[in-house]
């Protein structure tokens, strides 16, 4: 047990709580409950006089960071840690490098946007990297268990934020850099520097695998021992063939060639495969051996999840940037054979400059469209809705508020050989309006349909 507590209600007997000043919650008004909860000490900023002994210090948060760091980070560094970051393909790589290293008899952990797995079990997480507290709990039961690699998505705000300090990576990987986040980041050129912040936190030994293909890529040159993956990389793409539930992949590696077939589909997808592999190829295993179990991989809940309903598929992937949108989209053109018709929303109280174009890009690459609700918030669903369609020129499309009637409507559209994309909430299995999350979960609504 780590001896660290923020949480008041957590605190166990013989813990030390740390109140840290959050943005929403104050830690320093719930120190009388970490007390009666067993507190034999307390770190704050305020001064302060309490029934047991207190600590005041300048930042209490950075002084939590410090002392995990100080206390725990040589424990933690027994595994062997992966990291990957990047806008779009973070879940689905991390998720194919576990289920591959899974696959290959080893023990093997995950943590990011769908949860922490470890042993077959899976537990739900706040952030996709979470708050260094419950990232350090997470990593010392990953050592308690005795696993040996542990595979996890760092976000630009962990980054930002030093949640994965003390932390040195086997590993670390770029996928792709497109905008998202400027709510808080401001500038693209802030939102990269917070990425590259990754090459500071792998070993001696690390190796640093990046996009070819995306020019961001350059920034992360700064570590010095890397590899590349793309249709010019190191780990190149030769020729990929395509299917609405399947790709044939010829890649090379040092002038020879490989052919796999995976069980996923699109573009973007042979890059998630292609940096998963060339992972697991340099944590030390051959390729060959990676090709000999993809036919077990499967992709994550949500990402490019199939299903082959009525007359054509439904879609159902976490896309919910204008890049992502866009290139779901563009991948089932290439794939059609009849029409595209996509679902999508915009979450409120999140960044509304891309609202009207994630709302063009679904109407110029969409037969059809129904735009929906997708985590209102705190906001009016109408006034998010106004502004996805906000200038735009198209008539392919339809508003339907609640997400269920949409999902539903579009299924029963379909027609021979038509695609279906449900967009932007991927594996989430819920809905938030207001402060309140309702259980919503598209697969869900998909399945009914196929009864």
């Amino acid at each position: 047990m780590i001896k660290y507590e923020t949480n008041s209600k957590l605190v166990k007997e013989g813990q030390i709580f740390v109140a840290i000043k959050g943005h929403t919650v104050d830690g320093h008004d719930y120190i009388d409950e970490a007390i009666k909860n067993g507190a034999i000490k307390v770190i704050g900023e305020k001064d302060l006089v309490l029934s047991v002994p207190y600590e005041k210090v300048p930042d209490s948060e950075a002084y939590l960071k410090e002392a995990l760091v100080k206390e725990y980070s040589k424990e933690v560094n027994k595994l062997k840690i992966v990291g990957v970051t990047g806008t779009n393909g973070k879940t689905t790589s991390c998720y194919l490098t576990y289920e591959i290293l899974k696959t290959l008899g080893k023990k093997v952990a995950y943590l990011g946007t769908i949860g922490y797995y470890v042993n077959d079990e899976v537990t739900e997480v706040n952030n996709t990297t979470p708050d260094i507290l419950s990232l350090y709990k997470i990593l010392l039961d990953a050592v308690s268990k005795n696993i040996e690699y542990f595979v996890m998505e760092v976000s630009s705000h962990s980054l930002s934020f030093e949640r994965i300090k003390g932390l040195k990576l086997s590993i670390g990987a770029f996928t792709n850099l497109t905008e998202d986040h400027l709510d808080y980041h401001k500038t693209m050129e802030a939102y990269l520097k917070e990425k590259v912040k990754i090459t500071t936190y792998l070993n001696e030994k690390g190796i640093m695998i990046l996009n070819s293909d995306d020019e961001a890529s350059e920034k992360f040159k700064v570590f010095k021992n890397y590899v590349t993956y793309g249709y010019n990389g190191d780990y190149k793409i030769e020729k990929a063939t395509i299917y609405p539930n399947h790709t044939e992949l010829e890649f090379s590696w040092k002038d020879k060639n490989y052919n796999v077939t995976t069980n996923l589909t699109s573009k973007f997808n042979v890059y998630n495969y292609l940096v998963a592999l060339a992972i697991v190829h340099n944590l030390g295993f051959t390729i060959e051996e990676v090709i000999k179990v993809t036919k077990n991989i499967y992709p994550p809940k949500g990402r490019c999840e199939t299903y082959k309903v009525s007359k054509g598929y439904a879609v159902i992937d976490y896309a919910h940037t204008p890049d992502a949108v866009e290139k779901v989209i563009l991948a089932y053109n290439e794939l059609k054979k009849g029409k595209i018709i996509t679902i999508l929303g915009c979450g409120g109280d999140r960044d509304p400059l891309k609202r009207p174009i994630m709302g063009n890009i679904a109407t110029q690459n969409s037969d059809y469209v129904i735009f929906t609700n997708d985590n209102p918030r705190t906001e009016d669903p109408e006034k998010i809705m106004n502004d996805i369609i906000k200038d735009n020129k198209s008539s392919n499309y339809e508003v339907i508020y609640d997400r269920e009637t949409a999902i539903k409507k579009g299924i029963k559209m379909l027609e021979e050989e038509d695609i279906l994309l449900i967009l932007g909430k991927g594996h989430e299995n819920y809905q938030i309006i207001g402060h309140t999350k309702y259980h919503l979960d598209d697969a869900e609504i998909v399945k009914k349909m196929m009864d």
